[in-house]
């Protein structure tokens, strides 16, 4: 039944019995949605819930089968995103939708670029776009800069300025504090303030409890295309919110492990990597059936030491070992030969092919394996997909469906799966539950564990710390590209860890642990 609480002035949106399926797959079934003028609402829901859907019919991606959408009283028919934008309707998308072979301002005005006489005004937009940044706290991003070439939090910022840069009387944001340090986050939670302090209404979609408290008036509850709670307090208890995300209780977030033994020879190990301008004089260790976690701030070194041992990035000093043996520095296809895999940060741009199968995503990194004479044995290939997505709890677990249709939480399973195809003895997750709800993270959890018990070597990078702590045997914090901090993960603590990403501060336990 659907439980409802009211807050504030009449709607200044009303989403109504809104409908849509896919071949195979009804994605949303009566969805009801009701924001209110000044309000922070947030959407909730595990992967698949229908949330991504929902916002795509309100931002004109999709036409629903059903249903009627009211702006301040008035019923509209969003034909289109150009026609959502000029009803008042700005998105900004967890997967970002920028084009990188563009430019900053480029982007931010994409599809309503200034102009006059019908030339663009690009030192307006310039300008313009620069004043944007600005107010959001980033007055040294470059108008000018391609995104092609800015780290991942630095490209939300300008999905955020994008949505800013129209008049907008309703902003959605999806995962917006994803890739955001602590500092950005508060930065964000300001603009968000100044934006319904001004009558804007903001739809909010994040997995973290902690953010929906702070920053939220209102939930509204998706469970498998229906809307269980609608206008919930802010401040309704997390156990119950994913509750009713899960039709379950909540459990303990990470799953009990047994203790690594201290004997066996480590499966990684690197001495001294360092890398120029990113970060110097890194060693650690990892043995078999230990996960290990790198933290830091935004920009501490984290992806770059991973995608350096991944063999995506040439080191200019240091040795990579794997099992006492050293791989071709600086070559992917050395590291996975060496039986290294990457989970990498971004997996929609550099994790997966979204127009390809489940099946061809997962055999990827294992073609040769599935083929005889230049020849791919299809039927191999579909049985093995197969056999991991229903060990994966893919849904759906069909190996014939394009990756590209799946959720966040599904779509990850899949980018670590393909290396559970071949002999993988190190596993580098890099963010590995970013934009996952709250069921699918914990099945990642215990996937990783799962991993764990079974031997393999895992080196994890988290910028939330708690995760780290939960699931790490030991932890090594980097600071400026240094590591700065080394622990068990008994023996350390979120404050800890905080004061030395922040300070610099050396906490070292475990001294013969590199």
């Amino acid at each position: 039944m659907t439980q409802t609480t009211h807050r504030g002035p009449g709607p200044a949106l009303r989403m109504t019995g809104i409908e849509k399926s896919f071949p195979g797959v009804r994605a949303l079934d009566g969805v009801d949605l009701e924001v209110a003028a000044g309000e922070v609402h947030c959407l909730l829901g595990q992967n698949g819930a229908g949330k991504s859907t929902l916002i795509k019919v309100l931002a004109g991606v999709h036409r629903p089968d059903a249903g009627t959408v009211t702006l301040a009283g008035e019923p509209v028919v969003l034909t289109g995103p150009a026609a959502a934008l000029r009803a008042g309707i700005a998105t900004m998308y967890q997967e970002l939708d920028l084009a990188p072979w563009l430019s900053v301002a480029e982007n931010v005005f994409l599809g309503s670029e200034p102009s006059r006489g019908g030339f663009v005004r690009y030192r307006h937009a310039h300008r313009r776009a620069a004043e944007i940044l600005a107010g959001l706290g980033h007055p040294e991003l470059d108008p000018h800069a391609p995104v092609a070439v800015l780290p991942p939090a630095a490209r939300q910022l300008v999905s955020m300025a994008r949505a800013l840069a129209h008049d907008a009387s309703i902003i959605v944001m999806d995962e917006p504090s994803a890739a955001l340090a602590d500092d950005e986050v508060d930065n964000l939670f300001r603009v968000i303030g100044e934006l319904t302090a001004a009558g804007v209404a903001v739809v909010y979609i994040s997995h973290r409890m902690a953010e929906i408290r702070r920053i939220g008036h209102r939930v509204t509850v998706l469970k498998d295309g229906r809307t269980v709670a609608a206008g919930l307090p802010a401040a309704t208890p997390a156990p119950e919110l994913v509750g009713l995300m899960t039709g379950r209780r909540w459990e303990s977030a990470f799953p009990d492990r047994a203790p690594v033994a201290v004997g066996p020879d480590p499966v990684l190990e690197v001495a001294g990597l360092s890398r120029h301008g990113e970060f110097a004089d890194v060693s650690l260790s990892v043995r078999p059936g230990e996960v290990v976690g790198l933290t830091g701030l935004v920009g501490a070194g984290r992806t770059e030491v991973l995608e350096t041992i991944a063999g995506a990035r040439r080191p200019d000093a240091g040795r990579i070992l794997v099992d006492g043996r050293e791989p071709r520095p600086g070559s992917v296809r050395a590291a996975v030969r060496a039986g290294i895999g990457l989970v990498p940060e971004e997996r929609k741009s550099q994790g997966l092919v979204p127009g390809m199968s489940v099946a061809r995503n997962l055999t990827l990194a294992s073609l040769g394996g599935f083929s005889t004479a230049g020849f791919l044995r299809r039927g191999a290939e579909t049985g093995t997909a197969a056999g991991l997505a229903e060990r994966l709890g893919l849904r759906p677990a069909d190996p014939h469906r394009t990756v590209g249709t799946l959720s966040g939480g599904n779509q990850q399973k899949v980018v670590v799966g393909r290396w559970l195809v071949r002999d993988t003895r190190v596993l580098l997750l890099d963010e590995p539950t970013r934009g996952v709800d709250v069921g699918a993270r914990s099945q990642m959890y215990e996937l990783i564990g799962e991993l764990a018990a079974a031997g393999m070597a895992v080196l994890l990078v988290s910028s939330e710390v708690p995760e780290v702590l939960g699931l790490a045997d030991r932890v090594l914090v980097l600071r400026e590209g240094r590591v700065v901090a080394r622990a068990a993960a008994g023996e350390i603590d979120e404050s800890d860890v905080l004061r030395a990403a922040m300070e610099g501060s050396v906490h070292v336990t475990e001294e013969n642990l590199p």
